[in-house]
């Protein structure tokens, strides 16, 4: 982590401020900007936990912070130690800590052994731009918490980062989300962790979602979800990228002349390309559209690349959704709050009916694809390639990237498809 001080600014200055918020020590607007209130935050934390107080952050302040981040502590078991006292004394529930420890017996734990503590109720911050390392971070945190998540990689982006993808459930039925093909529509990628993280408390507490059993769904299907197709991207966007790496400069050098905002216009990956715009559905219509339109060199959007599957990232999706039969896909996109969910004359045998059911859970729009926007998409090869039903979500309104204070409107809106994505598949 960042030493950070009065004069910083970024993600993790947004991270620091929004875990600080949370635990209630008022750094102020989650703005990224480390001012004097965020310092004040800083100190009264500090003095709480008994570490020297300068308002500083660095690795002893981070140390101390990252149980509340991370959502989780390592704890060495003591005699006369139970899980219910261990629940009383850190706040949390004996279902949590049982969740986290599947080979422990409860009846018979073990002094000196070392055992997982969830802390608080959530790891998925909500408020804060998303990165690519906050999302790893995230990730391990989770399975730490619920080690029944499988996590794996289904590719590396250019610049080596990897695309992973996170599995949950247990069922035949499979069916993938993803998020984040393009840059600057990250707040999807917020929208699938949450998901994730919800589902696993809903699942260990026998609860419901969407008026659906979580237990059940997890017997009856098995949920993949690609949270950043797009990660090298999202990081020029976001800010996680320094200004002074060869990424960026690249990516500004290729977004010189366009007339597109820099780099809060940038929705391709990071060489210029528009990764839902690389899939070999109709690619050479869409190249016909984009080059018509300007569009015939690498640059922050609407650039169709060379050929279909490219790019690393387009080929990953492809090569992961070709090893594994989905029944349904979920893209996810921003913005219009429409559902689109046809490719030309592909008809798919009731996917405009779960169009229309995830209209009544969400109040988003069944649409089709407009003729310039309407090939080469991942959801247009899902359908063409497997004949069943994908599905493109353009989350929130306004102009992209959306600000993360849409985020639990989309959330609401949303968790009714990403449920009933898997009922009805």
């Amino acid at each position: 982590m960042p030493l950070l001080k009065i004069g910083s600014r970024g993600i993790y200055v947004q991270l620091l401020q929004s875990v600080l918020n949370r635990l209630g020590y008022g750094a102020g607007e989650v703005d990224g900007i480390f001012g004097s209130r965020t310092e004040n935050a800083v100190k009264r934390f500090q003095r709480t936990v008994g570490i020297t107080v300068d308002g500083i952050v660095g690795k002893n302040t981070w140390n101390a912070l990252m149980p509340y981040i991370d959502g989780y502590i390592e704890y060495t078991v003591k005699s006369g130690d139970t899980f219910w006292k261990l629940s009383r004394t850190f706040g949390t529930t004996v279902n949590a800590i049982i969740a986290a420890n599947p080979d422990v017996d409860p009846e018979n734990l073990q002094i000196g052994s070392v055992i997982i503590i969830p802390i608080g109720s959530n790891i998925i911050p909500t408020d804060i731009s998303y990165s690519s390392d906050i999302m790893y971070s995230n990730i391990s945190s989770l399975q730490k918490r619920y080690p029944f998540l499988c996590v794996t990689s289904i590719g590396k982006s250019v610049s080596g980062k990897d695309i992973p993808c996170i599995i949950m459930g247990a069922g035949s039925k499979k069916v993938c989300y993803n998020a984040s093909h393009h840059a600057n529509e990250w707040i999807t990628s917020v929208l699938l962790m949450k998901f994730i993280e919800n589902f696993c408390r809903s699942y260990i507490d026998d609860g419901i979602l969407a008026g659906k059993s979580t237990r059940d769904l997890f017997e009856e299907c098995t949920i993949h979800i690609v949270p950043m197709v797009n990660p090298d991207g999202v990081d020029l966007v976001t800010g996680a990228l320094s200004r002074d790496s060869e990424d960026y400069k690249k990516a500004e050098d290729i977004a010189q002349g366009t007339g597109i905002p820099f780099p809060s216009g940038w929705k391709a990956n990071i060489r210029g390309v528009d990764l839902n715009l690389n899939y070999p559905a109709e690619w050479e219509e869409a190249k016909r559209i984009k080059y018509a339109q300007g569009f015939t060199r690498p640059g922050p959007r609407d650039f169709v690349g060379p050929e279909p599957f490219s790019e690393p990232e387009s080929r990953a999706m492809g090569e992961y959704t070709r090893n594994n039969d989905f029944a349904l896909t979920l893209a996810y996109h921003t913005q219009g709050e429409i559902i689109f969910w046809k490719f030309l004359n592909f008809n798919v045998p009731g996917a405009y009916d779960i169009a229309l059911r995830f209209s009544e859970v969400s109040g988003y729009s069944p649409e089709l694809t407009p003729i310039n926007s309407g090939y080469a998409g991942y959801k247009d090869w899902f359908i063409q390639d497997f004949g069943k039903p994908g599905y493109t979500i353009e989350a929130g309104r306004g102009s992209n990237p959306l600000p993360i204070s849409q985020f639990p409107q989309i959330y609401k809106d949303n968790i009714g498809i990403l449920i009933l994505g898997a009922v009805l598949a």
